[in-house]
């Protein structure tokens, strides 16, 4: 699909009137509104007990570090009180310098951070530039509030969302809530059903300086409080071989963190617990 600015006027339905529309932005999911509504999310009434059948991501978590920023989410889904997936990924790349984690409704939530990422794809080519990291998370506000009819169902998508400034040479990251509110963090945050126990670890354990290494031990570690004290996070898997996922947003480009570093790190954690230590 290829947008075009002088794009002839196109004859719209809605409902049962008529309306005139052109494009004229550089928004793709404005175009998606005026182009092919049919493909936008609907309003549909759930009952509840579907939206109960329906697989809820858990706990996500990002903090800035010396290089950049770190985003980093479990890989357990629950429906009720039933595992849904064990290996589901909640953290997404939106473009080549930002990073979205989802928790919520998992279907809306990866859907959302999809559509986030083509938005982006679309403004650089028809603007010939990448929008600035604000804009980006101004982006993804807007759909937040376009969900709210369905949040207000259960639906509910709270996201974190993370990247490199380039403009500032430096990590930023920002917390949101299901109207669309976006609040940026100077530290660091974690949302989901293991949030606030993540986020206490984070706060035990972070520092101004972290250097990236550390950074990713202290994303394993704070995932992993957070998968004891709540049943709907997931931890390490080891038998299995399932890793959380971590990104590292720097000036280079987003990173994926490797799965030996991360079982190197919770092996770590495992061994100081059981020593009566704790480390940063």
């Amino acid at each position: 699909m290829v947008a075009n600015r002088s794009m002839p006027t196109n004859t719209v339905m809605e409902g049962s009137v008529r309306l005139n529309a052109q494009y004229n932005g550089s928004s793709f999911f404005d175009l998606l509104r005026i182009e092919h509504p049919h493909l936008l999310p609907d309003e549909a009434v759930w009952s509840q007990a579907a939206l109960e059948s329906i697989p809820h991501g858990t706990t996500v978590l990002s903090m800035k570090c010396a290089d950049g920023v770190v985003v980093a989410g479990d890989r357990l889904a629950t429906a009720g009180h039933s595992v849904a997936s064990r290996d589901v990924v909640k953290v997404f790349a939106t473009d080549n310098y930002s990073c979205m984690a989802i928790s919520g409704a998992a279907g809306p939530a990866i859907e959302m951070a999809r559509v986030l990422s083509v938005e982006l794809e679309h403004y650089e080519k028809i603007e010939g530039q990448a929008l600035e990291l604000e804009g980006k998370a101004n982006k993804l506000s807007q759909m937040l509030r376009q969900n709210l009819p369905a949040a207000m169902q259960g639906l509910a998508v709270v996201p974190l969302f993370a990247g490199f400034d380039s403009r500032r040479k430096t990590g930023r990251l920002w917390k949101f809530d299901i109207t669309g509110g976006r609040y940026e963090e100077t530290e660091f945050d974690a949302t989901g059903s293991g949030g606030i126990y993540a986020r206490e670890t984070l706060k035990q354990f972070w520092r101004p300086d972290i250097t990236r290494a550390e950074s990713v031990v202290l994303a394993v570690r704070a995932l992993t409080a957070a998968a004891d004290e709540d049943r709907a996070t997931g931890g390490v898997d080891l038998e299995r071989g399932i890793y959380p996922v971590i990104k590292i947003c720097s000036g280079d480009g987003v990173e994926d963190g490797v799965e030996s570093e991360i079982e190197e790190a919770y092996r770590s954690v495992v061994s100081e617990r059981r020593n009566g230590e704790a480390r940063a």
